[in-house]
């Protein structure tokens, strides 16, 4: 299954998540504990038999002129750090809460926003009790996480933490869902924490991140800043993308805080350019039909009279992107740079959520919020691994 009819499934679930109450939670002192030292519990660990994190990763790079090239990948598999992911909402079993049983969903998913991270860590990501998509529709909160999913982050980072870590630097990686666990995680084992030091980045976007105005800390964290250069460590990149033709309507989920509070902001950290000035995405789109426009037999056309091989394309150029704060939103604009005498694809075609033909304009792009900007992100993670590297090893 291609992973965007994946994500559209996913996010299709969202746009309802106002219809009815929300199932009660099971209670946290009650919750059964699952044992990570099962590799079945875990979609990606290095090494493992059926790691969903060892895919194909070969990409077709369009340039502007419509001449083309293979990308190929490589995956590092002595690579120096950790990467810890967890992935966003996917399972469509018809419970409140998922199984820890692996689903072509939650390996598509893994395949797009964190296999391509293995070249230059080691990618672990733990199977959780998430909150399924149908329980989501029934949901009268849609950032309101039951207990259990946290739960089983926590425990698989603390099996990771005990037996694989041996004091290597970490880079955290999630979206939507995932990066709400992770913020948690992040705030309740990370921040102040001895841990801390292990830290390089967490790469969290579609999470909304909190801030106190005008400041890079002191919302969502105490003393985990944001990343305002590629080599700072121990830092947060945190965005949720719109069109900037389309900014977040009123009714936005995301580019806003969740809490009430006239002293924070959402955080947004432009990963072209830290510095926060506009800056051109090295995004890694997958290649393949979408379902998008809301027609299951639409295909974004990549480059005239091409028949793209790859799962995945790259488009240098086409796609810049900016940090805007606008009223109470605080939001990554994407820009499409178009030519149209350009033989290449003159348009975006995909990331929006679509219900019955109408663009719902307040999910933004949320669903392509890590391919937009995946090799900028690997770029700058890559940089902060050998800053972390660098440092830890003059203080040792």
């Amino acid at each position: 299954m291609e992973r965007h009819h994946v994500a559209i499934c996913m996010s299709l679930a969202f746009f309802t998540c106002n219809i009815s109450a929300q199932a009660k939670a099971p209670n946290a002192d009650m919750l059964t504990h699952n044992d990570y030292s099962q590799k079945a519990n875990w979609l990606c660990w290095p090494g493992k038999t059926g790691d969903a994190c060892n895919a194909d990763m070969r990409t077709t790079v369009i340039q502007a002129n419509g001449s083309t090239t293979i990308e190929q990948f490589k995956a590092n598999p002595k690579a120096p750090i950790d990467c810890f992911y967890v992935y966003p909402t996917a399972s469509k079993e018809t419970t409140q809460l998922s199984d820890l049983k692996i689903q072509a969903e939650e390996k598509a998913v893994a395949r797009e926003q964190a296999a391509r991270f293995a070249s230059i860590c080691r990618v672990y990501a733990p199977m959780y009790r998430q909150r399924t998509i149908p329980a989501l529709v029934k949901a009268s909160s849609l950032t309101e996480q039951p207990p259990t999913s946290y739960s089983d982050v926590k425990d698989a980072w603390n099996y990771y933490l005990t037996h694989e870590n041996k004091g290597r630097g970490v880079i955290f990686i999630g979206h939507s869902q995932g990066s709400r666990m992770l913020k948690e995680l992040l705030a309740k084992e990370i921040d102040g924490k001895p841990a801390q030091s292990q830290l390089i980045s967490a790469i969290i976007p579609g999470g909304n991140v909190t801030v106190a105005k005008g400041s890079d800390v002191g919302g969502e964290f105490k003393s985990i800043p944001l990343c305002r250069s590629a080599n700072q460590i121990g830092c947060v990149i945190a965005y949720s993308a719109f069109r900037d033709n389309t900014p977040p309507p009123e009714n936005s989920r995301f580019g806003r805080p969740n809490e009430s509070g006239a002293n924070l902001e959402d955080a947004c950290v432009n990963p072209a350019e830290l510095t926060d000035s506009k800056g051109n995405l090295h995004s890694y789109l997958a290649s393949g039909t979408s379902v998008t426009k809301g027609d299951p037999n639409f295909q974004q056309s990549w480059v005239k009279s091409k028949k793209i091989k790859t799962p995945f394309v790259s488009v240098p150029g086409l796609l810049s992107a900016q940090c805007v704060s606008s009223g109470k939103f605080n939001y990554l604009a994407i820009h499409v740079n178009k030519d149209t005498n350009s033989l290449r694809a003159n348009d975006l075609l995909i990331g929006d959520i679509v219900k019955e033909g109408k663009v719902l304009n307040d999910w933004g792009l949320h669903l392509i919020d890590i391919d937009l900007a995946l090799g900028n992100l690997i770029e700058i993670a890559s940089k902060q691994s050998q800053t972390w590297l660098e440092t830890n090893k003059s203080s040792n």
